[in-house]
């Protein structure tokens, strides 16, 4: 019976702290991380503020956790794209496709992730979760330079190159303040014929993927 009721603790603790995680992201969903209160995410978990500094003791190690999540859900997003059944560059382009469209939808969150300048320690996180992407890159390009669809280069910086210029090019239009994008979808297509052409896909195969029309969305 003792044994049953710390496991029933443990889990009540967990949920508990993983509540207090999820108002975090909630709260950045809605003002960024620069203005995200620990007292708010306290009333947006159910929670006083004094329960939020038990799991975390400071603000910045809560942020750089709440963080960790949010980028690791978008990672395996981006992994499972990275395991269908079609040819590398085909992933490769889905990849870069689904995380525009992603952080598009998400715009506030995706900008406090991405870009909001942020204390070392969530930027740290940050760094990681970057590299971590790079990688899943650096695999599809390795993948279509063997099956011959990409010329022979440097994945690991062709990849980190990629991932810069994906993240980049969504600052602009995500940032607090900017105008919505009216033709996002055209937007989308210029990030990922730009990011297919950096790694050396041809020209035929881009269009093939997605083929980007004039003057429409």
């Amino acid at each position: 019976m003792a044994y049953r009721r710390t496991q029933q603790i443990e889990q009540r603790l967990a949920g508990k702290r993983q509540r207090i995680l999820q108002a975090v992201r909630k709260v950045v969903a809605e003002v960024g991380f620069r203005d995200a209160q620990i007292s708010t995410v306290a009333a947006a978990a159910g929670v006083a503020t004094g329960t939020v500094y038990r799991y975390f003791p400071s603000k910045s190690e809560l942020f750089a956790e709440a963080l960790a999540a949010h980028s690791q859900q978008e990672l395996d997003v981006i992994a499972a794209i990275g395991t269908a059944d079609d040819t590398p560059v085909a992933r490769l382009e889905a990849s870069v496709r689904a995380f525009a469209s992603r952080a598009l939808k998400g715009r506030r969150i995706a900008y406090a992730m991405i870009a909001e300048p942020v204390d070392a320690e969530v930027d740290s996180t940050r760094l990681e979760y970057r590299r971590a992407f790079g990688r899943l890159f650096r695999q599809l390009i390795d993948q279509g330079v063997a099956a011959g669809e990409l010329p022979a280069q440097n994945s690991e910086a062709t990849a980190a190159c990629v991932f810069g210029a994906l993240t980049e090019g969504l600052i602009g239009p995500l940032a607090p303040g900017a105008a919505r994008a009216t033709q996002e979808s055209r937007l989308i297509d210029t990030i990922v014929t730009f990011c297919l052409g950096a790694v050396g896909a041809r020209a035929a195969t881009i269009t093939k993927l997605r083929p980007i029309k004039g003057g429409r969305a």
